[in-house]
């Protein structure tokens, strides 16, 4: 009894599987016709490339990062000029400057690598 209720319980579960990507499939291409028609002329016509999708949302995230870093490290520069010789101040300030230009290289670097493998699809 058991060893049929675990065989119609493996067809139900296939059955379903099926069911399933059938529906995915078709939902899939209903998506894209959406998409399709609901696309104006000022929109990008891809996702990778110049001007795709991909490419503006890393340029901006990769932009608003860096602009964060070249802030933190005037913020750093500030406290280091007004820490008057408070060792604990300075080092905060001096770590301030370190991590912000460990940040600005960080965003300068992935804006190139992401560039680079955009490029090349």
């Amino acid at each position: 009894m058991n060893k049929i209720i675990k065989k119609a319980s493996q067809a139900f579960t296939g059955a379903a599987a099926l069911a399933t990507l059938s529906a995915g499939k078709v939902m899939a291409l209903s998506v894209h016709d959406g998409i399709e028609v609901a696309k104006t002329d000022d929109m990008p016509s891809s996702l990778i490339g110049n001007g795709g999708v991909v490419d503006t949302i890393t340029s901006t995230i990769l932009y608003v990062l860096g602009f964060i870093s070249v802030i933190m490290l005037i913020i750093g520069g500030v406290k280091y000029a007004l820490s008057a010789g408070d060792a604990k101040a300075v080092t905060d300030a001096k770590n301030t400057i370190l991590y912000a230009l460990i940040g600005l290289v960080i965003a300068i670097l992935s804006y190139a690598i992401v560039n680079f493998v955009v490029g090349l699809f």
